[in-house]
């Protein structure tokens, strides 16, 4: 079929639309030839409902006047709104009455107006042999919209001709004549068409109607009607559009205007168009879902509130409220907690604990709280305690300590006595995993870490051991307080499992740094003077910044060793290893060796000498720092008398007042 003759055919069955009425007798099909025809119909959120069904009869009342068959005119629709849905292919229905049935089953997107997305959709979806297209057999696309497009569509418009598309563009109330010009086949008189309303939409085609189906008299005379003049052998007369009525003259019309005449059934606002209505609802209302009834809307349920608690919708808006406890600041939205204590609006005799709008009374250290929950009392802690001291037991406000007796000194446990304090450290092994290790090394790597396990005295109270694996990413193998023996200790060891990977050095400082030594994982309060000693065992040049790490380790009071094996970089060893370096730093070509390096690493230190220091063989030689315990135990301990006397006294002098009352 030529050019012309599509142009005739689509013109045609749009004219139809103005003669599309009941008849007593089937309208004769105009002959066309084979056709391909695809509807584009817009479904967006502002095609109201009574539109679409007028959109939905302008598309069934054209397909009425077509000769429908595989082999004759093939139909297809697609909707499209922010997304495009294929309502049926070309191929889906060959018979006219499946087609009405289709198309009256069609449910609107109801959302945006992306027609260039749409129309490369129709080319690329709608008109292929997968489809229903046919070879040889012209494709025509007709295009209705309501509106402006929110994407680009003059590209793939253009794109869609090339390809062999003929589109007609026909654009309602709000659509862009721009963009509808964009769109269409040339000549644009006869592929472009905007209306006012969807209610027009029957209107095109009658200048046409005599190019495929003969001449009549609505075209051969000045019929003067106003909206639809429709031929009948040898005369005509005058028909008016949905929603309006015939004049007494034949040929003017009148809309029927149903909310004036008071035929609805709308609960506030009621909107006439010709013959039909629809409901709307006044200012901070919303339509409900029977679009006869109104809600007040929900402003809340917008979620761009920005209230801090509770919001609270009214008409036409909402404020914000907060929870039992808190005030509403001047912005209107933000909650401040109510604090009492803050405030002194409460009675406590100490310590006041706030709550939003309430609060709790809390006693200092060393005092409880009365039954009145207000006042305190001093409380004696080695009364109130199962202190378990061996020698004595001192209380101070909120706590106590345990004394040993002249001559002996407080062991770790921080209550049994003994004639020497033994050196007990926190240490913490960080053992290269990485793949130049080598799995049989990695063996020799585990047995280095027993030797150092069976030079210490591990024991809760005692010398405490962790492990940490590194490689290009760290694993604590096990903390400090996860096994109270040696033999635990090194059984754990030896059911480690071999990392591979990199070296990342720095991460493993790290890690030691702000979770190994924690007290979470069993590192002793910094209170109790326990050693702190990291040892850091590679075979490599570290792959990541040790600088950072190794220097907060030392400033957090860990003594670091380094020790390296192998490709060990020594200005890394020397960098990671405490002052003085020499004492901190040991390396050795072959892992063969490290056992003489675990035979000479002596991690036992006495507290006052752990500065600096590698190895102290008799912990119990540190005389000065017995002499120094002692001197203090027994100044403690004379203090602690004279308080005790002067407690007696004022007891003493607290009788005398209330018996003289």
């Amino acid at each position: 079929m030529k050019m012309r003759q599509l142009s005739a055919f689509i013109l045609l069955t749009l004219a139809v639309l103005a003669t599309a009425r009941p008849k007593t007798e089937p309208a004769q099909k105009c002959k066309t030839g084979p056709v391909d025809l695809v509807f584009l119909i817009d479904s967006s959120r502002s095609v109201r409902p009574h539109e679409f069904e007028t959109m939905r009869k302008f598309m069934i009342d054209i397909i009425n006047t077509l000769d429908i068959g595989l082999n004759a005119t093939r139909v297809g629709v697609v909707q499209y709104s922010s997304q495009v849905r294929t309502e049926f292919t070309l191929k889906t229905h060959a018979r006219l009455s499946n087609i009405v049935k289709a198309i009256n089953q069609i449910i609107p997107l109801a959302q945006g107006t992306m027609t260039g997305l749409a129309i490369r959709y129709m080319m690329n979806e709608a008109f292929t042999p997968e489809a229903g297209d046919r070879p040889k057999v012209p494709n025509v696309a007709v295009i209705v919209t309501d509106g402006r497009p929110q994407d680009r569509v003059a590209e793939v418009a253009a794109e869609a001709r090339e390809k062999g598309i003929e589109i007609y563009a026909v654009g309602v109330a709000r659509a862009d004549m721009t963009s509808l010009r964009a769109m269409a086949s040339p000549p644009f008189e006869d592929h472009v068409f905007l209306v006012e309303s969807f209610d027009l939409i029957h209107q095109f085609g009658i200048q046409f109607q005599d190019k495929l189906c003969g001449v009549d008299l609505c075209l051969e005379s000045d019929h003067g009607c106003e909206h639809i003049c429709e031929s009948t052998p040898g005369s005509y007369h005058c028909l008016c559009l949905p929603g309006y009525t015939v004049n007494d003259d034949g040929k003017t019309c009148a809309a029927i205007d149903l909310c004036a005449e008071r035929k609805h059934n709308c609960e506030q606002l009621c909107v006439s168009s010709p013959g039909s209505f629809t409901c709307d609802c006044n200012k901070g209302y919303k339509l409900n879902n029977d679009k006869r009834t109104c809600s007040m809307i929900d402003y809340c349920s917008f979620g761009n509130h920005s209230c801090d608690h509770e919001c609270v919708s009214v008409l036409n808006g909402y404020r914000c409220r907060c929870n039992e406890g808190y005030r509403l600041l001047e912005d209107s939205k933000t909650c401040q907690a109510i604090d009492l204590c803050a405030e002194g609006k409460h009675d406590c005799e100490q310590i006041c604990v706030s709550a939003p709008g309430v609060f709790t009374c809390d006693c200092n250290k060393g005092f409880k709280l009365n039954k009145d929950k207000k006042t305190c009392t001093n409380m004696n802690m080695c009364n109130t305690v199962e202190h378990g001291c061996e020698y004595q037991c001192v209380s101070t406000p909120g706590s106590y300590h345990c004394i040993c007796p002249e001559g002996q000194l407080l062991q770790d446990d921080g209550k049994s006595c003994g004639t020497c304090k033994s050196a007990n450290i926190d240490l913490v092994l960080l053992i290269d995993g990485s793949k130049s290790v080598r799995p049989q090394n990695f063996e020799l790597v585990k047995k280095f870490v027993n030797q150092v396990v069976d030079s210490l005295d591990v024991s809760p109270h005692g010398t405490r051991v962790g492990l940490v694996q590194y490689s290009s990413r760290v694993r604590t193998e096990f903390p400090l307080n996860m096994y109270h023996t040696a033999d635990e200790i090194k059984a754990a060891v030896m059911k480690v499992e071999y990392m591979e990977k990199g070296t990342m050095t720095g991460l493993a400082l790290k890690h030691m740094l702000e979770n190994s030594f924690s007290e979470a994982e069993g590192a002793r309060p910094l209170s109790r003077s326990i050693p702190r000693i990291g040892l850091v065992f590679t075979d490599g040049r570290s792959q990541d910044d040790i600088t950072e790490y190794a220097k907060k380790a030392k400033e957090a009071g860990i003594t670091m060793y380094a020790v390296g094996v192998g490709k060990a970089v020594e200005d890394e060893l020397r960098e990671i290893a405490s002052e003085p370096v020499e004492k901190h730093f040991y390396y050795t070509t072959d892992f063969t060796a490290i056992s003489t390096i675990a035979e000479n690493l002596k991690l036992n230190v006495c507290p006052e000498e752990s500065q600096g220091e590698i190895e102290v063989k008799d912990p119990c030689a540190c005389e000065s720092l017995v002499e120094f315990q002692q001197a203090t135990m027994n100044s403690l301990e004379q203090v602690t008398q004279k308080l005790a006397g002067m407690t007696a006294r004022l007891e003493q002098l607290e009788n005398q007042l209330f018996s003289r009352k």
